[in-house]
């Protein structure tokens, strides 16, 4: 197998937390998108949406999208498990993954693609719908701040791929120069906590 990787972007890091948790080691392959690469025609026929990170199988398949590359990573090393290990768990975890990958991530990089002169050439910016995403993207925070007060991790009492995603979120912050507001006690500690474990330097 091998992974197409982008150092930079906070999908592709979301995958490699993942394999560190799992203590899983592919190789991988850069593509710059600051040099198009990821608009030539040979990452193109990998993933025609142009985007990182596309895990390719032994058997030539490609498999794009964040969160599906971690399910097969977990069907292949169950553990450490992520996902959840009971219907219930797992539930819960599906629930918060998607709401900070839909609610944090998501309002995150629209504030980064239209607002950072860096991505001026790589998206149709419209700095109007970047500022407006910046009052969602604070009641995000504080909405996970109140979530944290009652637990330990944001979909339970222990880690998981919601953790990781708000992780690579929330660190995402710093081209955008929006720092978490002081008063947001509890997910500070979440975040001090998460950012100490090994994975977090992948």
């Amino acid at each position: 197998m091998k992974l197409y990787d982008t150092p930079s972007a906070p999908n592709p890091r979301r995958v490699r937390i993942f394999l560190a948790e799992k203590g899983v080691s592919i190789p991988t392959e850069t593509v710059d998108l600051g040099m198009l690469e990821h608009r030539g025609d040979q990452f193109r026929a990998l993933n025609p949406r142009q985007q990182t990170p596309v895990l390719v199988l032994d058997d030539g398949a490609a498999l794009s999208e964040s969160v599906a590359i971690c399910r097969f990573i977990e069907e292949l090393h169950p553990e450490p498990n992520l996902f959840g290990a009971s219907p219930r768990e797992r539930a819960f975890t599906e629930m918060w993954q998607r709401r900070v990958e839909l609610g944090l991530l998501a309002t995150v990089q629209a504030v980064f693609r239209h607002l950072h002169p860096a991505m001026a050439k790589l998206e149709d910016q419209c700095p109007a719908w970047g500022e407006a995403n910046k009052p969602r993207l604070m009641a995000e925070l504080a909405y996970l701040d109140r979530e944290l007060a009652e637990r330990a991790y944001i979909a339970g009492d222990r880690f998981s791929i919601a953790d990781i995603t708000a992780l690579c979120a929330i660190d995402f912050l710093r081209p955008t120069r929006i720092a978490v507001p002081d008063d947001l006690v509890n997910l500070k500690r979440w975040k001090a906590e998460v950012s100490s474990r090994p994975s977090a330097s992948a």
